[in-house]
């Protein structure tokens, strides 16, 4: 574990390192673990990005506003700003999950960005935790269309295809790991008319193929 680079990443300083060591913290490898904080940290990312889409976006209505919220909530987003932070190699992991390769696994790297939060907000209060999601989620915030009003990546993408006149993608499952209760699913997505090809991984089929069609979504707007 790297903290002195996370915390430069996330540009906070922990007071109490026990807390941003907690966040880190799998189930797995022992107590006290990240659940708690996870709980926590979910509800300040919500408030915040409410509040944040309020200011943002004064003419929307609340359902639209509702919709965006959920897409920026969402595990697929979670994963994307755990993943700029590399905080799957801070983790502290069981023996088990770092086999199966838990430390890129989208749920456990999004549960640990909401104990993040959660751990940020205990040491320097709610200014402290809104500051760093903002500063963490600013590139998907800047990067928001209010014409899209939130709609999954699936439904953008299939929009987009249709308006080009071109065929729906074709999503199917490439590779799965993990126990039963605990899969973890990988899903490619292909367009043969653009030669595109897009992976996404995710707790379920659904999410895999949300986080595929995201990134051919990337690929092609």
């Amino acid at each position: 574990m790297d903290l002195a680079r996370l915390q430069r990443r996330i540009g906070y300083t922990f007071a109490r390192s026990d807390l941003l060591v907690q966040a880190l913290t799998h189930r797995s490898y022992g107590v006290p673990h990240n659940e708690r904080l996870e709980f926590l940290g979910d509800g300040v990312l919500n408030c915040v990005v409410a509040d944040e889409l309020f200011r943002r976006f004064s003419r929307l209505a609340e359902g639209d506003l509702s919709r965006l919220r959920a897409n920026l909530v969402r595990q697929e987003a979670l994963h994307q700003v755990a993943q700029s932070l590399d905080l799957g190699g801070q983790l502290r992991l069981g023996e088990g999950e770092v086999k199966s390769g838990g430390s890129e696994r989208p749920s456990i790297l999004a549960d640990a960005l909401e104990a993040l939060v959660g751990a940020i907000f205990l040491d320097g209060g709610f200014g402290a935790a809104q500051e760093a999601v903002l500063r963490l989620y600013g590139p998907l915030l800047d990067g928001l269309d209010p014409k899209t009003l939130g709609k999954d990546p699936k439904t953008l993408l299939q929009e987009l295809l249709q308006a080009r006149r071109i065929a729906l993608p074709q999503y199917a499952v490439v590779a799965t790991q993990g126990a039963a209760h605990r899969q973890e699913f990988e899903v490619e997505c292909v367009i043969p008319e653009l030669s595109v090809r897009a992976v996404g991984k995710g707790s379920s089929r659904r999410a895999a193929e949300q986080d595929a069609a995201m990134h051919a979504f990337e690929k092609i707007r």
